[in-house]
This record gives C-alpha cells, structure tokens and sequence, in this order.
C-alpha cells in the first residue's frame, strides 16, 4: 500500500492568499492575455470586493452567486466572495434565464456578481436581489481589478473561519433539477493539502494553465487554488480553442496543465499539433470524466510529457485519488486516494457489503474533504451521505495495491439479457481503433433483451460501421456487442464539456 505525507493546511483557501501576498508580493499570480496582476495586487483586489460587499450588508451565512467567464475578474470574484465571509456559488456564464431562475429559487443568494455578456438573462431573473454587481466596460459595469491600484488594501484581507461555508456547488443539471453542494472552508482546504501530497508543486515555479471554465470544481480546485498554494502563476485563458492553448503553451511557458479527455482528444486531432512547443510541460492533469487508456497513451508517446489522471466528485472537495507523480502510475486506474481518504467498493444493491479487491461494485469515500450536505435537499443528502461515507454512483474496484479503476456510473449500467454491462468497457475497446478520435455508449430500452447498447462514434472518413462492429466483436464477449454504431460528426455535450450521455438518450432509437 502506498503512503503519502500530508503537506501542512492552511484553514482557508483566503488565508493561502495571504500568505502568498505577504511571501511573494511580486510574483505574478495572474496572467490574461496582456493584463497580468502580482499577489499584493490580487490580494488588494479581493479586499476591495471583500469590504464592498460588506459594506452592502453581505457577509456570513449569505450566499452570492457568481456568473462570469474565464478572466482575472472571476478569480477576484470567487476569493472575494469568501474573504468577506460569504458562500460563493460559481456558475456557468452561459446559463440560460430558466437554469439561472433554478438555482436562485434553490440557494436562497442575496447577491450575484456577473459578467457583462450575462447582463440581459440576470436582469431578466434577478429583479429584488439586494446586489447586482456587473462587471464589464458596458455602462454601470466595473472590473474587479481597479483596486489593483491600491496595493496597501493587501495587508487587511478579511479571513473567513474555517467551519464556515465556503462553496455552493451546483452539479447534476444533466439529470434534472441541479443539486447545490455546501463545502466547508475547511474541507476545502484540507483537500487542497491532500492533492499536494499526490501531485506535489514548485513553490513560486509553476505556470498553470487554465483551460477548462474556473466555476467548475475541477478547475477551481486544481487551477485557481492550486496556484495559489504554490505561490505560482495562473495563466487563465477566456476560451478553449487548440491553436490558442498550444501558442499559449510556449509563450507563457506552461509547466502544469490542466486538461480532460475532450481537450487532449482535440489537441491531439489538431493539425499543427506536432509542430507545437510542448517543452516547458513537466505535468498533465486529467480529471473530469474517464480518461481513455489509448488517449493517455498517445498523449505521452507524442509529447514526452506525464499525464497524472486523477479521480474526484464535486461532494468531495473535489480530489479523491490520483497517480502520484513520484510513485507508480498505472495507466486505465485513477490511482490511490489521497492521504486521510478511505475508499471502499460496496455491493451496488445494499450498500453495505465490502467487496474482495478486484470485485466491481459502488465505490464509497470518507475523508475531511467531504460535502456537509446539499443545501435545502434533505433526502437527496441522506442518499448521499450514509454513516460518515459518501456514496458516489460510480462502479469500481480496488487492486492489492489500493489503485482504484472507475468502470462506470451505476446509473449507467445496462442490465441486457440478465448481465450487467458497463458501456466505459466498450468504449474503451473502440478507442483501441486507431481511427476512433470519439465514442459514447449508452443502453436504451429492448423488449426482448432488457436493454440493448448503441454507440456513438467519432471516426476517420474511411472507417465504417461494419469494420468497427467486426474490431469490437473480436475483443469482447457477444452480449456486450452495440447492437448499433452510429458515425456521427459531433456528440453533445454538458457546459463543462463533458459528453452528455442523457441528451444522447434522448437522440436515441436504439
């Protein structure tokens, strides 16, 4: 079994900024584009948020929504939010006015700072909200950054307490109505430490790239907090596009990225991909759906550089397990659970039964990170949160050396002809054509059989559905067969960029 020291914690995220303004006031913390900010200038902005916001009579137990796209502002919003002692709740810009309306209704927010672009769909929903910042050029909109000009701001940064809520997280919106996990500063923090002790940074060396959106928990925990307990810089950028991540990549020499199975699938398609400087990368991070194992794979041949695939859910924290970059990694796992963290695989039918290592079944967590709950969603909470253990819905299991391989979500397993099938299985066999850039499988309903499997798949102009019938049929046992293959120019996806497997439903006749 592999053991990991756990780095120090700090109590919050804010109380890791100010450390960094007082150690390293110099070091440039952001980077956009031309503009770029140091850490007594973040610091100093996120005090004048913090005291605005105060002053409007926001602070402990309020909760302020946050709506904004990728930029210094943003970053300044979420840390401002919480050093005023306030529960941030990061969304998606591009929400609609309906998905806005369900979160408000749900979190109870008394204030929402947002973006210029998301000015009409807020002002259509948030009619008697006690604070309506925008930020913007547009008439009435402000930056976040002017207090950046105010440097001595930096040394009365408010600290929040650390058993006081941090993060209102929605998640679940591709299965109905989303769900808001409240995170602790202190579960925050502490899983901060625990990522540390598996992906382990250079104090005031690393250059993160931003790629995929800060409101998501995966990106925030891993790009936004990271940086700033490495005392490092955070290279943000507004949008995902192949040529800008790659010019990006060299310029702003990129030590650590961050990226998901979309991203490396798209860089690696990308026809200047090979005549890319890759050379300041010492680390990739994936994380936010299953990493391909032939993905990693050709990642790593072409560019030399790691990637670490970790595992983690927004109700904890987010970081469950990850390879270690100075241990074994073992490629097609999710590596072994950060320190403090026990996972555990129990029957998917009573919870409750421990599995022998290498028996698949629900993969259980309990640690410090964990959720305190999901606000104002009592039952949901009490399915979640079980005698101190989180029930994730992901199937898994454990090898004798405590790696952990996600097979699928439980929800998705397809019951056809009495077995139990994962559809990751196939997909990870399609992804061994070497044509196949993309593939989603899914089970829909079968008179006959229960349910059957149909896959959608991404593919090179000259490869047909019958020859990727015949590459499936001679990997894997004939009930696990799609009964159809669909070729398909694009698959739809969720605001984070993951495959979203119930529009694909939806879209589906089997």
């Amino acid at each position: 079994m592999n053991t990991y020291p756990l780095p120090h914690a700090w109590p919050t995220v804010v109380h890791m900024l100010d450390d960094a303004a007082r150690r390293a006031p110099d070091h440039t913390a952001l980077l956009c584009g031309q503009e770029q900010l140091n850490y007594r200038q973040y610091a100093a902005c996120v005090t004048g948020l913090a005291t605005k916001l105060r002053q409007a009579g926001l602070g402990a137990g309020d909760r302020v929504v946050v709506l904004m796209a990728n930029s210094p502002d943003l970053a300044i919003a979420i840390f401002g939010v919480q050093a005023a002692g306030a529960q941030v709740v990061p969304m998606n810009s591009a929400y609609t006015a309906n998905e806005l309306q369900q979160v408000l209704d749900n979190a109870n927010a008394r204030g929402i700072i947002y973006d210029e672009a998301a000015r009409v769909v807020v002002e259509s929903v948030a009619v008697g909200y006690e604070l309506s910042y925008c930020i913007g050029s547009g008439e009435g909109a402000q930056r976040l950054t002017r207090w950046a000009g105010h440097p001595n701001l930096a040394d009365s940064l408010p600290l929040p307490g650390a058993d006081t809520p941090a993060i209102l997280q929605y998640t679940g919106g591709t299965t109905g109505v989303p769900k808001g996990v409240s995170l602790q500063h202190r579960a925050v923090a502490a899983n901060i430490g625990q990522r540390e002790a598996l992906l382990p940074t250079r104090v005031e060396q690393e250059r993160v790239l931003a790629i995929t959106p800060l409101f998501h928990s995966y990106s925030m925990a891993m790009g936004l907090y990271l940086a700033v307990y490495a005392r490092s810089t955070l290279v943000i950028l507004p949008r995902y596009r192949p040529d800008i991540v790659l010019e990006s990549i060299a310029r702003d020499h990129i030590t650590l990225m961050l990226g998901s199975p979309t991203i490396f699938t798209s860089l690696l398609g990308f026809e200047d991909f090979a005549q890319a400087d890759l050379s300041s990368l010492r680390l990739c991070a994936s994380g936010s759906s299953a990493l391909p194992e032939e993905t990693l794979r050709r990642w790593e041949a072409a560019t030399g550089c790691t990637i670490c695939e970790g595992y983690g859910q927004t109700e904890a924290g987010p970081v469950i397990a990850f390879n270690p970059l100075n241990g074994v990694r073992k490629p097609g796992t999710v590596g072994v659970p950060t320190p403090e963290t026990t996972i555990q695989i129990v029957d998917v039918h009573d919870g409750h039964k421990v599995l022998p290592l290498g028996e698949q079944g629900e993969v259980r967590v309990r640690g410090p990170q964990l959720m305190t709950g999901y606000y104002n969603r009592p039952e949901e909470t009490a399915e979640a949160l079980r005698d101190g253990w989180l029930y994730t819905g992901d199937i898994g299991q454990l090898d004798r050396e405590g790696y952990l391989t996600i097979c699928d979500r439980k929800k998705e397993m397809a019951i056809i002809s009495g077995y139990n099938v994962y559809p990751r299985e196939i997909e990870e066999a399609l992804f061994h054509h070497p044509g196949v850039r993309e593939a989603a499988v899914i089970g829909v309903p079968d008179a006959y059989r229960g349910e059957v499997l149909v896959a959608h798949v991404i593919a090179d102009s000259d490869v047909g559905e019958q020859e990727l019938a015949d590459f499936l049929a001679r990997r894997l046992v004939k009930y696990k067969w799609p009964s159809v293959i669909h070729l398909v120019d694009s698959l739809p996806r969720t605001g984070v960029g993951k495959i979203d497997k119930k529009a694909l439903k939806a879209l589906t006749r089997g």
